[in-house]
């Protein structure tokens, strides 16, 4: 059985819309994409490569879905370490109007999202992988299906866009097990779902 694991790029003010270039997702007049890319540096792309080689399978959100598709079929090097598992795993998108996937190996999962996604990971060898997929992203934590989360948090405050988490998240308690920081100062956490925080209080107990 599979492992649902989630990387995400954030910025301190926690927006993860179109870290990859100007016109990766322009949508609500977002006119600050590509973020991400100043920080990039032989550490980031390590980590990335790391990545990439535990996929088994991707799970994506539609948004997602059409940035990669409109990208990297276009890069057909089978030693890219992102391309190639990319290209040549299986894909899984979670739309209710994509009809026909060019891409191929796509396949459309259109309902019962927890259903679906419990099955995928029991039938995928290595780690069913979502990238980016924010909205997908909320929904798999609020259904306690996400395994693993790595969230890369960049030195940077934007202002505007789509943030990772919004006033409403169900609250979720997360267990830190790896972490580092790349040269060029992004922070790359990982984290396993622990389910519901756990609460306290630093006042003195009464007669203490």
């Amino acid at each position: 059985m599979g492992k649902l694991v989630s990387t995400i790029f954030v910025t301190l003010d926690g927006v993860y819309q179109a870290p990859g270039g100007p016109q990766e997702d322009t949508s609500g007049g977002f006119d600050q994409g590509g973020w991400s890319f100043p920080y990039g540096d032989d550490d980031f792309g390590r980590f990335v490569t790391e990545v990439f080689d535990r996929a088994g399978a991707f799970l994506l959100g539609r948004r997602t879905y059409d940035i990669f598709a409109s990208y990297w079929p276009k890069m057909t090097d089978p030693t890219d370490p992102v391309a190639s598992p990319l290209n040549t795993l299986p894909k899984y998108v979670v739309s209710s109007t994509l009809q026909a996937p060019e891409w191929s190996g796509t396949t459309v999962i259109g309902g019962g999202l927890a259903k679906e996604v419990q099955a995928l990971k029991e039938r995928t060898d290595g780690e069913l992988q979502i990238h980016g997929s924010g909205a997908l992203l909320r929904s798999l934590i609020d259904l306690r299906l996400l395994d693993t989360l790595h969230l890369l948090t960049f030195p940077v405050v934007l202002g505007a866009g789509r943030r990772l988490f919004t006033e409403g998240a169900l609250p979720t308690g997360f267990r830190h097990t790896a972490g580092r920081v790349t040269g060029k100062g992004v922070s790359i956490q990982s984290y396993d779902l622990a389910g519901s925080p756990e609460y306290g209080s630093y006042e003195l107990p009464e007669g203490a």
